[in-house]
């Protein structure tokens, strides 16, 4: 059996790993769960798979990070939002255990160290996000220097249809509308930005090593192709199924073998067309600043794009910023810290918590 251990077990990510293992029972042992916050839901939790380590991390990784040390785990699923993922990450492929991961904010603000720690350790960074699962998948078998272009579809996300000067008027509810994926709120409002295919733009740089120049993005309506790989012969490969992040992350729980996920299979006679089209830069303020920072290849950027997108994506949830003010509270908060960068985790997280005040700070002065 493979033990696994899930960091963010109650959040969107992790219940639908928990439900995967659940059609999978005897490949599977549950050693540790972990939480932020929602006691209740992870006692049941650790009751049902007979998981005898449990943490609930109220925002501090301390003793996740301590449990970890001491747990032994074949995988460790890397579910949490935000930040709160950078340290897990790092602490669990530095000693040698494989991660599967969920969470792409870790990789934008700390991908070189966190590869760099699993390259020295020989421990394997799975993508569980369903485009980087995607290009991973066809990837397989292949050389980097085939590799023409990464194409990284998105689904336009809740407002791919609203007209452009109707975009002030939208708030929280709306935003929360995504048309194909069930998710998290906070990856549901950055689907709505594009700031989340801006993350993951960052994300297959540092995962596949690839240049910037040789990503890129398209909209596709329907979510089918979960992302594509074109090839210097002229051909393209592309993984496609219905959008469902329990394809993806059993993927990664199986690997290398492929398990029953609960997810149908794909109809392509019922799907009929596939449409594809480039994003309005001007509309997805968010993923042009992406753009630009990824052309920078700078961490500090991205580290302070990361933070800002964080806390701003927090106070639209509140209600305190518009649905607009996103991406010119983030360029702010970038051309506020100019470029940069930072070496070690311990600077990471530094320069993270500096662009998280000074963000916050913001917010509160434009009130």
């Amino acid at each position: 059996m493979k033990k696994i251990a899930i960091i963010g077990s109650t959040g969107s990510v992790g219940r639908q790993a928990l439900d995967v293992i659940r059609l999978n029972r005897e490949l599977f042992d549950v050693v540790l769960l972990s939480a932020n916050s929602n006691r209740e839901l992870l006692e049941e939790q650790c009751a049902e798979f007979g998981t005898k380590k449990s943490c609930l991390t109220h925002g501090s990784s301390e003793c996740l990070i301590s449990l970890l040390d001491e747990t032994e785990a074949d995988l460790v699923l890397i579910a949490a939002v935000g930040a709160a993922g950078i340290l897990p990450a790092y602490e669990t492929v530095k000693k040698g255990t494989d991660i599967a991961l969920a969470n792409k904010e870790s990789i934008v603000a700390a991908g070189r160290l966190i590869l760099d720690a699993a390259k020295k350790s020989g421990a394997r960074v799975i993508p569980v996000d369903s485009e980087h699962s995607a290009v991973y998948q066809c990837l397989m078998g292949h050389k980097k220097e085939h590799v023409a272009k990464i194409i990284l579809t998105a689904s336009g996300g809740a407002f791919r249809k609203t007209p452009n000067d109707a975009l002030e008027f939208m708030g929280v509810k709306e935003a929360l509308k995504h048309p194909n994926w069930n998710m998290g709120s906070k990856i549901t409002v950055d689907s709505a930005t594009m700031m989340n295919k801006g993350l993951e733009l960052i994300e297959a740089r540092y995962l596949f090593d690839i240049e910037p120049d040789r990503l890129d993005v398209v909209i596709h309506p329907q979510s089918i192709v979960h992302s594509a790989v074109s090839y210097t012969d002229g051909s393209m490969l592309a993984q496609m199924g219905y959008p469902d992040m329990r394809v993806p992350i059993s993927f990664a729980l199986g690997l290398p073998e492929r398990i029953e996920s609960g997810v149908r299979q794909l109809d392509l006679c019922e799907i009929s067309r596939l449409d594809f089209f480039k994003p309005d830069l001007n509309k997805y303020g968010c993923l042009r600043i992406a753009f630009q920072v990824l052309k920078k290849d700078m961490n500090g950027p991205m580290i302070i794009m990361n933070a800002a997108n964080e806390i701003a994506v927090e106070h639209f949830m509140r209600k305190s910023i518009s649905f607009i003010d996103i991406a010119p509270v983030i360029e702010n908060v970038l051309d506020a810290f100019g470029d940069c960068t930072a070496e070690g985790i311990d600077e990471i997280l530094e320069l993270d918590g500096a662009a998280r005040r000074w963000c916050s700070d913001l917010i509160q002065a434009r009130r």
